[in-house]
């Protein structure tokens, strides 16, 4: 006696497999062309300053007060309002330096939520406390980049950072009861992230790759290495000239000890590395390193790789990437053309002289930090550690931040945010060692720790705001999540969702 062939799922026949394959990605484009169109509000200082001067002006014409020429300006608002590819070959360039990929602010991605339907905060004023709190925060940062992060406690200079942003009732940084110190300075309080040493342990240890391992001692630049002091030498960046002068490179490879050492790290990096040897170091923990979640913990017969094993968490770290930055060039080109710190220290430093009477807060113009770079400096600009100084697109939100967020949050996804790291470590202040951490630290509150590493990174090199950088790492986890929510119906695992905590501390599961 026969019997009836059942339809298999693997029957590539099958008139229902592609039925499937349609509704899944036509479902997922249908809950985006739901969503109600959002609004995306800037600061308005574009418009309140007929001269430009809180905008994003970097190698575009200028006069000698570093203030852009309004005939340029329209060219490049008209190509932002186009978003045509001939009317960008029109805006018109101070120098040799070109404009950073401003038409990727108009790409689609085929995954996760469009760019334009995700909104960042509108950043500090420029007339504001809060922004020239965010100012004082960077001249600290750059006074202080020499600082071995071990040496926070006890070092004059960081010790009088943290008294005075402790002072400013507008700054947003990391208190403790009420009071910014030395534990707390030039970081962010997301959860588990001020545990234990400034540097995450996913930036010093050791990581495999492929039949070798990897030790994360980097090329850094020479202490005292700071550029665009010089008015005529900023002046020239700005414009897009030729660069006034080079960096001083150390030519022995060292552990991030400072913060010299991190911008730099942040200077060479293209986007991917900071995610990919964490997501190597967590892989090479085995199994009791996954999340909970993992449909593979709970098999007897087998185990994942191209989904919920190596081959899936690589690509879902790695491609959070692009989405991430186009999310960031959206708002940069297309909302906020924000100003960059080197230009709102060429503001400061006309304020200070005289030569101009633009309507800058107090807090930064009579703080200590102003003071103290003029003392050291003789110009009020803001030292660069970057000798180009910022790259020639708007500051916020930063890029670094955006895909940093994104990738972050994919690993705690895939990954338990409280197995233990084991065989902690700390760099010496010499940056020459690994010495044993005696305390415990977690995968979740050092991947944070990892997040805030590279966005304040950038904001020590001095091309960013703390704003920036925040909001940006906020960004990334939105695009993050909104890829792991498009794929959680393609799955023949029995898979009951991803969790993860949030940089907000919230806890979430992902499904549908």
């Amino acid at each position: 006696m026969g019997f009836k062939k059942a339809k298999l799922k693997g029957d590539f026949s099958s008139i229902k497999r592609i039925q499937k394959a349609f509704k899944i990605r036509n479902e997922t484009a249908l809950y985006y062309k739901k969503l109600p169109k959002v609004e995306h509000p800037g600061n308005g200082d574009e418009r309140r300053y007929f001269n430009k001067i809180a905008s994003y002006i970097k190698a575009l014409p200028q006069n000698s007060l570093g203030e852009v020429d309004l005939r340029a300006y329209d060219k490049y608002l008209e190509a932002i309002e186009t978003g045509e590819p001939e009317d960008f070959e029109k805006i018109p360039l101070g120098g040799e330096r070109k404009l950073v990929n401003p038409q990727s602010a108009y790409s689609f991605d085929l995954v996760g939520p469009d760019s334009h339907q995700m909104v960042c905060p509108p950043p500090p004023a420029f007339h504001s406390e809060e922004f020239a709190s965010e100012m004082v925060e960077l001249y600290w940062q750059a006074l202080t980049r020499d600082i071995p992060f071990n040496d926070y406690h006890t070092n004059p200079l960081t010790i009088a950072a943290a008294e005075e942003l402790s002072t400013l009732t507008r700054f947003h940084g990391p208190k403790i009861n009420g009071q910014v110190t030395p534990k707390t300075l030039f970081r962010q309080d997301f959860p588990g992230a001020l545990e234990g040493p400034y540097i995450s342990q996913f930036l010093w240890k050791d990581f495999p790759f492929i039949a070798t391992k990897i030790i994360q001692k980097y090329k850094t630049t020479l202490a005292g290495d700071d550029h665009l002091t010089k008015y005529e030498d900023w002046l020239a960046v700005q414009t897009g000239n030729p660069l006034p002068s080079s960096i001083k490179y150390d030519t022995t490879p060292r552990y991030i000890r400072n913060g010299r050492d991190l911008g730099e790290f942040v200077h060479k990096d293209y986007s991917v590395e900071s995610g990919l040897a964490p997501c190597l170091i967590l892989l090479s923990y085995g199994p009791g390193a996954l999340d909970a979640s993992n449909p593979y913990l709970k098999s007897n017969t087998q185990v994942g790789f191209s989904s919920f094993g190596a081959a899936h968490v690589l690509d879902f770290v790695l491609r959070a990437v692009r989405p991430a930055l186009d999310a960031a060039w959206c708002q940069k080109w297309l909302v906020h053309r924000r100003i960059r710190p080197e230009e709102f220290g060429a503001r400061i430093q006309h304020k200070m002289t005289g030569d101009a009477n633009y309507p800058i807060h107090p807090v930064v113009l009579n703080s200590n930090a102003l003071l103290k770079t003029y003392e050291k400096y003789k110009t009020y600009l803001l030292p660069q550690a970057f000798a180009e100084g910022c790259p020639t697109h708007p500051e916020y939100p930063s890029g670094h931040a955006t895909f940093i967020g994104a990738m972050v949050t994919m690993l705690k996804a895939f990954f338990n945010e409280s197995f233990v790291i084991p065989d902690p470590v700390v760099s010496s202040s010499d940056g020459l060692s690994l010495e044993s951490y005696d305390r415990t630290l977690t995968v979740g509150g050092e991947l944070n720790k990892l997040a805030y590493n590279i966005a304040i990174g950038r904001n020590t090199a001095g091309v960013h705001f703390r704003s920036s950088a925040i909001n940006g790492m906020l960004l990334g986890e939105e695009v993050a999540i909104g890829i792991l929510r498009d794929y959680q119906t393609t799955y023949n695992e029995e898979f009951e969702g991803f969790s993860l905590t949030k940089f907000d501390g919230t806890k979430i599961t992902i499904n549908i």
